[in-house]
Parts: structure tokens; sequence; C-alpha cells
């Protein structure tokens, strides 16, 4: 009941919040207007993800006061993911250089680990294995990679959100079964804070959620993944599997366009999600696809991780390797992906999405 309550009473506040922001950012020009790298028509606010950063945090905190999760965790999310806001939004606002912006992810993220003690033991052959400073480093690296890779993906209606509710509530549904109830409210929160964030953002989306909570939501999953894995440690394989849609669009892809010697930084429409976007002529098909293989592929996996079913790496490779094959298949990373069908585009006004 509890975690009904909680899921409900943030979804309200957020979807009211992503409300009030959709006029004030109408109000202050802060519009996303469309370019040649974009896949929207229209003008369309943004800034809508300052709704999920807020209901999230101010539930996180009632969720830590009453003592349901630790203090450290909420820090990490509050201090950690509110330096990741504030630099989202005045990116959102300003267009902050490439250099800065990193700077700002790794401090962020680094506040983030620190406050939850590090990389946690990792579940190999169904032992804990500690990977000490050096799972220091690399946990501090994927954080920043996460919270980039939300970024990156969030160019499509509803598919930030829906990636965040799936993910989070999957999660919090392996929590439930196999640690505690009380360790998946944070987890419950965050679909809910983004649930509500979705109902001005499905197709035909009337607000993109932005930098300031495509990063957030980035750097929260993957905060959610370590604090979770330290309570069980078959939870780090499970969320690696859970976010296998996105890790696998945005690392090929990065990697296609780094082998071709394009700078990671520069804008595109090159990634799987965008090119079948454009194929389908539509946002929705592609947006409820993740859905579908986030619950019916890729929590199947993870289920059996965490029922010691399946070994982790085993696992998260079976989970990966279509998901490769459909990025190969699409043409993901490559310039005549795009080229071959903006042509198209021109003829055609495509449904609204969120752009970066």
């Amino acid at each position: 009941m509890q975690h009904l309550w909680l899921f409900a009473s943030v979804l309200v506040a957020s979807a009211i919040l992503t409300g009030l922001v959709r006029r004030v950012s109408q109000r202050s020009g802060l519009i996303d207007r469309p370019n040649a790298r974009s896949s929207h028509s229209r003008p369309v606010p943004r800034g809508g993800g300052a709704a999920i950063v807020v209901t999230f945090l101010a539930a996180l905190s009632l969720l830590a006061g009453e003592g349901t999760i630790g203090w450290p965790l909420a820090f990490a999310l509050i201090a950690g993911g509110g330096i990741i806001a504030a630099t989202g939004l005045v990116d959102d606002m300003r267009s902050l250089d490439a250099a800065p912006r990193l700077v700002l992810h790794f401090v962020g993220a680094g506040i983030a680990l620190y406050a939850i003690g590090g990389m946690p033991p990792v579940s190999f052959g169904g032992q804990p294995v500690d990977l000490g400073l050096p799972g220091d480093v690399l946990a501090w690296i994927a954080v920043v990679w996460m919270l980039n890779l939300f970024n990156f993906m969030d160019g499509i209606d509803g598919i930030a959100g829906v990636e965040v509710v799936t993910v989070s509530l999957c999660a919090a549904l392996l929590l439930m079964m196999r640690t505690n109830a009380g360790a998946a409210l944070p987890g419950v929160a965050l679909a809910a804070a983004a649930t509500g964030f979705l109902i001005w953002n499905l197709p035909r989306a009337r607000i993109f959620m932005g930098d300031v909570g495509s990063g957030f939501v980035g750097l929260a999953v993957a905060v959610l993944a370590l604090g979770w894995s330290a309570l069980n440690p078959a939870m780090f394989w499970a969320m690696l599997i859970l976010c296998g849609a996105f890790i696998v669009d945005a690392t090929y892809t990065l990697l296609a366009r780094l082998a071709q010697g394009h700078a990671p930084h520069i804008a595109h429409r090159t990634h799987t999600y965008q090119i079948a976007a454009r194929r389908f002529a539509g946002h929705l098909p592609v947006t409820l696809s993740v859905a579908v293989i986030n619950i019916v592929w890729l929590l199947p996996l993870a289920w059996a991780v965490v029922d010691g079913f399946l070994a982790g790496p085993f696992a998260l490779l079976a989970a990966y390797a279509p998901l490769i094959a459909l990025a190969v298949w699409f043409g993901a990373g490559r310039p005549d992906s795009q080229k071959q069908q903006d042509h198209s585009d021109n003829a055609r006004h495509e449904e609204t999405d969120a752009s970066h």
C-alpha cells in the first residue's frame, strides 16, 4: 500500500509541476526550435525534466526522513544530482561548452559516488568480489557515461521517460521479490516522477525533458543501481541488463562514429532509435518498442540473474546480443543512415520529439 500511495502522490505532483514548468518556459522563451539536427518540426518548450528532479528529490527526502532509506543514498542524489540538474538547466538556457559541462558531470558523479561509499562488491560466480580502487574509478566513469547517454537517447517523444519508468519499476519488482520492499521505494518514486512528466511528453509532446532532466535521471538510475547492488550484488548485473536498450544504442553509435573520425559531442541523428523513428514515420512505435523490449526481453533475464538461474555475465551477453544486431541492421552511427532519409524528413512533418 505504501508503494501505491507513493507512486500516486508523486505522479500527481509531477504532472502538475510539469504543466507549471511548461507555462514558465513558454513565457521565458525557453523553447526548443527545430534545426537540421532535430527530429521535431515545430517549437516546443523544454525544461520539463525539472519537475522530475523536484518531485523525486522531495520524495527521497521524505523516505530518508522516516528512515525507510539511508541518508547517504538520499544525499548522493540530492547533492550529486542537484549539480547535474543545475548544469543541465544552465545548458538548456545558454548552451555550455563541452569541457566545463563534462567537468561538472564528473564533480556531480564523484560526490554521489563518494556519498554511497564507492563501487559495491560485484557478484561473480555467485560470490561478491570487491574491486577496490579500480572499481571506484570504473564506477565514476560509468556514472558519467550513464548521465550523458540518457542525454543522447532523449531524442524522440517519450523515449527517455518510458525508459526510466520501465527500468525503475522492473528493478523495484526484483527488489520487492528478492531483497526488501523498502529498498524498492526510491525506484517507485523515480518511476512516478517520470510518469507524471510523460503525461505531457508522450507523442505529440507538449514539453521536452531538456538537459536538466535527462542528465539527472541518468545519474539517478546509475546511483540507484549501485546502491541496490550494495544490498544485493546480483542487482549490478540486473541493472546493466535492464538498461540494455539505452546502453547498447548509445555506446554502439558512439563507437561507430568515433571509428569514422567524428567528434563525440557533435549532435547527429544516427542512433538506432532515431533511424527507426524516421523509417517507421513516427515516434510512438519506437518508444513503445523500448518498453516492450525492457519488459518482455530484458526483465526475464534480469530476474533469472537475481534468482540465481543464470550467471550475470552470461545473461548480459544474451541480453545485449540482439540489441547489438538491431543497431548493426539499422546502420547506427553511419552518416549515410541519416542522409538517406533526410529528403523524406523535408517532405513530411514528423511527430514532435525531444532533441539535443
